[in-house]
């Protein structure tokens, strides 16, 4: 018989996090096999009720802050119980063809290509056919715009970035700047509007269109970016962020 929903999945995520847990201390595993499996019955309840009422359905994959109305937001670390646990880089915990959007901000480039690869997979998987991904995430052209010689926009750039997160550089520094962010918070793999789009096409998807923050020719994905917020300055955001929405056919 064939065992598939988010149940199934759930026990074999569980169960792949209890082995790794095995070369723990017996104390410090006990307590981490009792909040990882709190952790996935939580999830499995947040899913459950997610699908049975959302007409609609559109997952957030690393929410952080920002929780959206009629969306099961998810997160490698969940900052709420509004907020399911989710592992981006594992087998998502859904049937094929479960949703009609995706979206993703300035997360994708805190897991590696090939890590990336297999999210964009899995993404294409639980997508409906017609379903859209809308993926935002720094763009690698305007980033390196700033060396050696930054000027206007790529200026600004500089000085905030030096200013907001390298307190130890002697000066406002494209060199210092492009370090930061190609390390920033974990980083470990910064795309180009080329490299995301191609990425995208390697896992199925098609019609790959930029689009600025906030704008997209589809409500459901008009005006439910936050990253801004964490810049508290759209100009900056602007630039620094790239956004692309693909459909699965």
């Amino acid at each position: 018989m064939k065992v598939t929903g988010p149940s199934f999945e759930s026990y074999l995520q569980w169960m792949d996090d209890v082995r790794r847990r095995a070369t723990l201390d017996l104390e410090t595993r006990s307590k981490q096999v009792f909040l990882d499996t709190k952790h996935y019955i939580l999830r499995e309840l947040t899913i459950r009720r997610y699908l049975k009422d959302a007409a609609v359905k559109k997952l957030q994959l690393g929410t952080g802050g920002n929780q959206l109305d009629g969306w099961l937001n998810t997160d490698f670390f969940p900052n709420d119980r509004r907020v399911a646990f989710l592992d981006a880089t594992k087998k998502f915990p859904f049937e094929d063809q479960t949703f009609d959007y995706i979206f993703t901000e300035h997360q994708i480039e805190h897991i590696t290509y090939p890590e990336g690869q297999f999210m964009l997979a899995e993404c294409f998987r639980v997508l409906k056919s017609g379903g859209r991904i809308r993926i935002a995430t720094p763009d690698l052209a305007r980033l390196l715009s700033v060396y050696p010689k930054p000027e206007g926009m790529a200026q600004r750039y500089v000085e905030w970035i030096t200013q907001k997160f390298i307190p130890e550089a002697p000066a406002p520094s494209p060199t210092f700047v492009v370090n930061c962010c190609m390390h920033l918070a974990g980083h470990r793999f910064v795309y180009d509007g080329p490299t995301l789009s191609e990425a995208l096409s390697r896992v199925g998807f098609v019609g790959m269109e930029r689009f600025e923050p906030s704008e997209s020719r589809d409500p459901n994905l008009r005006g439910i970016d936050s990253h801004a917020v964490f810049t508290q300055d759209e100009d900056i955001n602007r630039f620094e962020s790239m956004i692309f929405e693909a459909r699965r056919p």
